[in-house]
């Protein structure tokens, strides 16, 4: 029997494209205690908040929303935000380090998602926007959108 590789998002961080340019991107495993990841399978996550660090040469998320699992045993965590470590290699954990000191640049959590029976998170390694480049962005999108339904209007005078 072999494994399923689904690479659909259980959990999403909407607002990481709204407040940052991602430029780069990282997956990563998660490690996880008790039911975690049973909590992660049914889709009870939450990234809104959460962030990423790079502490002692080890990276951690924190602010992750694991809910417990609601058949769960003694073996279900007490603090459903707790942060937790994420497995990359040791030139990945480098890489993010350097790019993280720099001024306005953070590791964002984009989704979690279950690849070959684990959980992975996708990091991005994000620059933040200004307020400007914020209303620029919904301009850019504003017009796409406009495109697009003049099109789908266009389309419909035709046939």
């Amino acid at each position: 029997m072999s494994k399923k590789n689904t690479d659909k998002p259980l959990a999403q961080n909407k607002k990481a494209s709204h407040d940052y340019f991602i430029e780069d991107t990282f997956e990563a495993g998660l490690v996880l205690t008790g039911t975690e990841i049973k909590s992660i399978r049914g889709g009870k996550t939450n990234l809104s908040d959460s962030f990423a660090t790079i502490r002692n040469g080890e990276a951690f998320i924190h602010n992750m929303h694991v809910s417990p699992f609601e058949q769960g045993n003694r073996n279900n965590p007490d603090d459903p935000t707790r942060p937790r470590k994420l497995l990359l290699k040791r030139k990945q954990i480098d890489t993010l380090y350097g790019a993280s000191k720099q001024q306005g640049y953070a590791l964002v959590p984009l989704k979690i998602y279950i690849k070959n029976g684990f959980a992975k998170l996708l990091l991005g390694l994000g620059k933040g926007k200004k307020q400007f480049d914020k209303r620029e962005t919904a301009k850019k999108k504003d017009a796409q959108r406009d495109i697009q339904r003049a099109l789908r209007e266009k389309q419909k005078v035709a046939r």
